[in-house]
């Protein structure tokens, strides 16, 4: 665990009464467990954070029978993701009213403060470059990341954002190419797992350049990443342009 003055200092505002969001990259439908494993070798209070966090997750946690074992336990809210909620216009409708409730309900809790929020800006999880076996991180959405300053601006409490690498690619390996429904075909690995909490955001970019914040986010996001997999000797894994 990477970053770890980070986490202690973010426990500290959530303890405030302060929301704490986490944006994260995303490797496998473990991580909410990788999240709370590694959280709780850190110490026993942030052990005790980790049973409270909330974690945005996709329509697959709930349906999947290999993602479903990974979700028990966790705090879960549910939100179709924009590369699946265009899958199928019948549902679409239905899809759309369950993000708003599920919006709604987040909102809610950042008002009464104390919130702390797993969330990946990708919308899905980092994929494997096929032809080189690197595993680059997934762009960070700027509608989504905007989405969540919007959220807790309106939620009139301070509310943090710190990015959070993970390493957990060869846990559960996704599918090298996206899929709408359940049932991939997939397997599970003995590997070493990683996060690292970089350094909480800073308000950059104001209102005419919010691009500004989501780039700072990923930016250091990439940089955690790179800085795990070095640690766990998994080099062959960073993307060539990481390095640079």
């Amino acid at each position: 665990v990477l970053g770890q003055d980070n986490l202690k200092k973010a426990r500290e505002q959530i303890a405030a009464g302060e929301n704490v969001i986490f944006l994260a990259n995303h490797q496998s439908e473990a991580d909410p467990q990788v999240v709370s494993c590694l959280f709780e070798t850190v110490g026993e209070e942030l052990g005790e954070l980790a049973a409270h966090v909330t974690y945005v997750a996709g329509h697959k946690v709930t349906t999947d029978a290999l993602a479903v074992p990974f979700s028990m336990g966790r705090n879960l809210l549910c939100i179709h993701s924009k590369k699946h909620i265009d899958a199928d216009p019948e549902t679409k409708p239905a899809k759309s009213r369950q993000n708003m409730a599920a919006m709604s309900g987040m909102l809610r809790g950042m008002k009464e403060g104390g919130m702390a929020i797993w969330v990946a800006p990708s919308g899905g999880r980092d994929r494997r470059n096929v032809e080189s076996g690197k595993i680059p991180i997934a762009p960070f959405d700027q509608k989504t990341v905007d989405m969540f300053r919007l959220m807790g601006n309106k939620s009139k409490v301070p509310t943090h954002f710190y990015p959070m690498a993970m390493v957990s690619y060869d846990l559960c390996p996704p599918p090298d190419f996206v899929e709408a429904g359940v049932g991939e075909q997939r397997n599970v690995r003995f590997t070493p797992i990683g996060i690292a909490i970089c350094d909480e955001v800073p308000n950059v970019g104001g209102a005419e350049k919010r691009h500004l914040f989501t780039e700072k986010a990923e930016e250091e996001c990439i940089v955690g990443y790179t800085d795990l997999l070095k640690g766990l000797k998994m080099d062959k894994y960073i993307p060539e342009e990481y390095s640079s």
